[in-house]
């Protein structure tokens, strides 16, 4: 095991090391600034001001670029589109507060869920960006209640014919979707209530997310499908001194699925991704590589605090898509977590589209290095009949479980080194 750890662990330290120095993530460039409130846009919290918010930004545009300000006060909205050169700022006690009327998003070209499909804008979106930034210390309010209570009324309903719901067949819009943008910035904001997903990231690079609070509710009606951070074909991403608890995955790795998902373009890897520094609230899963995800590598989560009872990392195998999950480092790791690792089949919307390939999983080179954390077990770590999981270590745990147990069939594949359980040394 020697071998493997330096080969394995020492490319993820430099890479760890070299993001967090990175000079790509935002700018400290000054531009011109548009208060929404002296450009036309009234201060009435009952009334859409969609279209007059949209004339600010397309203005800035026209003159060549500015920041985009929301002062104090609460500015009902329905899709926005910010445009090259362009960038958002919500100052002390600003709200952007979204529509909770579906025909305020219109429908376009989009991804969701690891297809191209056309589906509804988000509220905020910025399609081809590049240094886009969106900065607090206000709130994006999703005002998702609506849709949420839809949801499951739906789901309900449906569930009586004997068949299940899908997330899209229920309209709901994402809270901020960025799409093909470069060198993009998140840094200080509320993101809040978002009716479905909460922050998208599509084929970007060079991405920096960092002390923000991101939250959805699990009372008193559950907000469902509401990932925190999903990323989504994307390579250097930084998501930093943040706060998460969603009612779905915290931070989610996508990229596409399907038994020809790996052939298709507008799917691909997502790479060089470095977590650090947060605390994440009760979700589905902290870090977790699925449901649609194909290539996921160079992926380090260190020094975070756990405050849930869910999995730290979450592995969804799906059985209609070829995986590699590889190279990835979770380390001092401390609090309170349901397991440590929770990998398992992902047949939801199984759909293999008539292929007769037969897709399976590489897990390979995954460190769990310095965990100290309370919890119900170690966890689970079971795939598909054809998936293969090599060079997994635990080093350096410390962990109170109610079961003190790890329950894979890859212990050939598994190393254990200093790992203590209600204060024993853990044995198969």
């Amino acid at each position: 095991m020697k071998i493997f750890h330096l080969m394995a662990i020492l490319p993820m330290a430099l890479f760890a090391v070299a993001t967090s120095a990175s000079p790509l993530y935002g700018s400290d460039s000054s531009n011109t600034t548009y208060i929404i409130t002296q450009h036309g846009v009234g201060t009435d919290s009952s009334k859409l001001s969609t279209a007059a918010i949209q004339q600010v930004i397309d203005k800035a545009e026209a003159n060549g670029g500015g920041t985009i300000v929301v002062p104090k006060g609460v500015f009902l909205t329905g899709a926005l589109f910010f445009k090259p050169n362009t960038k958002l700022q919500l100052q002390e006690g600003a709200q952007l507060k979204g529509s909770d009327d579906i025909s305020n998003y219109p429908l376009l070209p989009s991804r969701m869920e690891g297809r191209s499909i056309y589906y509804f804008a988000a509220l905020i979106n910025a399609y081809h960006v590049d240094g886009f930034e969106i900065n607090g210390p206000g709130t994006i309010n999703g005002n998702g209640h609506r849709y949420w209570q839809y949801f499951w009324d739906y789901r309900d309903s449906v569930k009586k014919t004997g068949r299940s719901a899908t997330n899209l067949e229920v309209h709901r819009p994402r809270l901020v979707f960025i799409w093909g943008s470069n060198n993009v910035t998140i840094r200080n904001v509320k993101l809040h209530n978002a009716g479905f997903w909460t922050t998208h990231l599509y084929q970007c690079n060079n991405v920096l997310i960092e002390n923000c609070d991101i939250r959805s509710p699990f009372a008193p009606v559950k907000a469902p499908s509401t990932d925190g951070i999903d990323i989504d074909v994307c390579k250097n991403v930084t998501v930093r001194k943040c706060y998460i608890s969603v009612n779905d995955d915290a931070v989610c790795v996508k990229g596409g699925k399907g038994p020809d998902a790996h052939l298709r373009s507008e799917n691909g890897v997502v790479e060089n991704i470095l977590i650090e520094d947060c605390v994440f609230g009760e979700s589905h899963g902290t870090l977790t590589f699925g449901s649609e995800s194909i290539h996921a590598r160079n992926i380090v989560m260190r020094n975070c605090v756990m405050e849930h009872n869910t999995s730290i990392l979450r592995l969804k195998m799906r059985p209609d898509t070829y995986q590699i999950y590889e190279n990835v480092r979770i380390e001092n790791i401390t609090g309170k977590c349901g397991t440590i690792i929770s990998m398992a089949p992902w047949t939801q919307f199984f759909d293999m589209g008539g292929s007769t390939a037969k897709p399976y999983a590489q897990v390979r080179n995954i460190v769990f290095n310095n965990i100290q954390v309370q919890c119900n077990s170690l966890g689970t770590m079971e795939g598909n009949p054809m998936d293969t999981v090599t060079a997994i270590q635990f080093n350096n745990v410390k962990a109170t479980a109610k079961a003190p147990v790890l329950k894979t069939p890859y212990k050939a594949g598994i190393a254990l080194n200093n790992v203590l359980v209600n204060g024993q040394p853990f044995m198969w």
